[in-house]
C-alpha cells in the first residue's frame, strides 16, 4: 500500500515539474518581452528567480499534498482495524457470556436429573414386588391383577414427576 501511495506522489511531483517548467518557460518568455520593451538587465535575473521560488514552492506545496493524502489514508486504514478489533472483542466477549450461561444451564439440568433419579429410585423401591409363585398356569388372574397394580403404581409415579408421552 505504501508502495502505490510513493508511485503516486511520484506521479505527482513529476507532474507538478513538468507544470514548473511550462511556467518557468512563459515567464522566460514574458522577461524576454519585458526585457525588450526595457533595456533594463538587472530586473530580468530578479524574476527568474522568484520564478524558481515559485516553482519551488509549488513542489513542495505538491509534495506535502501528496504525502497528507498518504497520511489520510493510513489514518482510514488504522480506524478501520481498531474497528474490527472493537467488533471482534464484543464477539469474543459474547461467546464467553453464552458458554458461561451453557455451563450453568448443564450443570441445572444434571442437578434436576439427579433429583428426578432420586424420586424414582425411592418410587421404586416403594413398590412392593410380591414374589411370583405359580403352581400352574391357572393361576394367570393373580399374576395379572399383580402387573395390573404395578402398571398403576407406575403411572403414579409417572403423573407424579410430570414426565408427557410423545404419543
Amino acid at each position: 500500500m505504501a508502495t502505490e501511495a510513493n508511485k503516486d506522489v511520484k506521479k505527482v511531483v513529476k507532474k507538478v515539474k513538468v507544470a514548473a517548467k511550462k511556467t518557468a518557460v512563459k515567464g522566460k518568455t514574458a522577461a524576454k518581452k519585458v526585457a525588450a520593451k526595457k533595456p533594463a538587465a538587472r530586473k530580468a535575473a530578479p524574476k527568474k528567480k522568484a520564478a524558481k521560488k515559485s516553482t519551488n514552492d509549488f513542489t513542495a506545496r505538491a509534495q506535502e499534498t501528496g504525502r497528507k493524502a498518504f497520511l489520510a489514508s493510513l489514518g482510514f486504514y488504522g480506524k478501520a482495524f481498531d474497528q474490527v478489533q472493537d467488533q471482534f472483542s464484543d464477539l469474543q466477549d459474547q461467546l464467553e457470556a453464552r458458554r458461561k450461561k451453557a455451563n450453568k444451564t448443564y450443570a441445572d439440568l444434571v442437578k434436576r436429573g439427579e433429583k428426578v433419579e432420586k424420586a424414582t429410585k425411592s418410587r421404586i423401591d416403594d413398590i412392593e414386588m410380591p414374589e411370583f409363585k405359580l403352581e400352574s398356569l391357572t393361576d394367570r388372574k393373580k399374576l395379572e391383577a399383580q402387573l395390573d397394580k404395578a402398571k398403576a403404581r407406575f403411572t403414579d409415579l409417572k403423573d407424579t414427576l410430570s414426565f408427557k408421552t410423545a404419543a
